[in-house]
């Protein structure tokens, strides 16, 4: 394993773990850095993940699908039907969008939705 691959490579570089540094490298427009970034997260056996980690671009398809109709102020067991999926998947769904988007209320999920994804 080269050091490059060590893991405190990433906390050496000023990042809190290989996937803050491929989210901030993506951030940047480093496109060169994020793909070494993403290159060496695989060699060392990781499962890199989105680019970014947070912002509308970080949400995977199935969180953007329920926090679209959590956002036309359909409810939880509402969406759940209409997805054809449990009201507990909804909910973690909901709450990693949260966390991914900065929000803490149903009320600001839209304007959420619609911000563009800002650079550091």
């Amino acid at each position: 394993m080269t050091a490059d691959r060590q893991a405190g490579a990433w906390l050496d570089a000023g990042c809190a773990s290989g996937d803050a540094c491929l989210d901030l490298a993506a951030r940047c427009g480093a496109r060169p850095l994020a793909d070494r970034a993403r290159e060496e997260l695989v060699a060392a056996g990781a499962r890199p993940r989105r680019e970014l980690l947070t912002g509308p671009q970080a949400l995977t398809a199935a969180e953007l699908r329920v926090a679209r109709l959590a956002a036309e102020d359909k409810t939880n067991q509402q969406v759940a039907q209409a997805l054809f999926v449990t009201r507990r998947t909804v909910e973690v769904h909901l709450t990693s969008t949260f966390r991914k988007l900065g929000i803490s209320s149903r009320r600001e999920l839209q304007r959420a939705l619609d911000r563009p994804t800002t650079k550091p």
